[in-house]
């Protein structure tokens, strides 16, 4: 008699149990409690919630810092990755643990960094009066600049390397039989490179925009109370306020937020691997 055959995903079944404890049943604890109201269920707290301007003005600065986070490291990981993929040796080792030991270190350590650096006696301030950018030194501790710049200093590796593990696998030899037929550096990088790394774009797009939506600790010691997103916000209602239906709420509407970011970038990626 033949033996059954091993089903391959009863592997998952760990992991699968430890996400529905740790993960899926707060957040099903946390939508819950942001519709169950003593009357019953109602969309009334999310109603009031979106309906207070200043609640908009928080959402309106989450998605404003993710997305200058995003643009910051996706100027600076795209070139970073490209050449970190044709490094070779030596070169190729100190780029990667250039990038790599950084998330090591924990976000609350890098955020009291950069709180010595903003300062308006720190390096960055020092570097542009050394240069005449600044007549003067200024603080960009507790200001938008200073939140984005500690930011992207945090998540530029979840930029540089989902567009590196694409770009290490493209043949170098496209791009040269471009320029064999004529075609100039940047008509290979618009046509050939762009399109063939557009995976990975995509991939780093959604990390850092997604993880920059729900940062809590960096906004918190590099800007400060009286600059809210919607994470502080579910952070302070919980803890400051001991409001459980608005902190729910804001988590809620955070939560949305992501997984939009993660679905929409998952379909775009499924649109560009089937070619349109």
């Amino acid at each position: 008699m033949q033996q059954p055959q091993f089903r391959i995903w009863w592997l998952a079944v760990p992991a699968l149990g430890y996400l529905l404890i740790a993960y899926a049943a707060p957040l099903v604890y946390l939508l819950m409690r942001s519709v169950i109201r003593p009357e019953g269920v109602s969309l009334q707290l999310f109603s009031a919630f979106l309906s207070d301007d200043y609640n908009l003005r928080v959402i309106g600065n989450t998605l404003r810092i993710a997305l200058l986070v995003t643009l910051l490291c996706l100027a600076i990981g795209y070139p970073v990755a490209l050449a970190l993929a044709r490094a070779r040796g030596i070169a190729q080792v100190l780029l990667l643990t250039a990038i790599i030991l950084p998330l090591s270190i924990g976000v609350v350590v890098k955020a009291f960094a950069w709180q010595i650096v903003l300062r308006r006696d720190g390096a960055i301030a020092k570097f542009l009066v050394a240069t005449g950018i600044w007549d003067e030194p200024k603080r960009l501790l507790f200001t938008e600049p200073g939140l984005v710049i500690g930011a992207a200093n945090v998540f530029l590796p979840f930029m540089i390397l989902p567009i590196y593990s694409v770009v290490r696998q493209i043949d170098p030899r496209l791009s040269e039989a471009g320029a064999t037929l004529g075609a100039s550096p940047l008509h290979r990088f618009r046509k050939i490179i762009l399109p063939l790394t557009m995976p990975g774009l995509i991939t780093g797009i959604a990390f850092v925009f997604s993880m920059s939506l729900s940062m809590f600790v960096i906004p918190s010691l590099l800007m400060g109370d009286r600059f809210q997103t919607l994470a502080t916000l579910t952070g302070r209602s919980f803890l400051l306020m001991r409001n459980e239906a608005l902190g729910s709420a804001t988590a809620v509407v955070l939560l949305v937020l992501a997984v939009s970011v993660v679905v929409g970038s998952t379909w775009v990626s499924r649109r560009l691997m089937r070619g349109g």
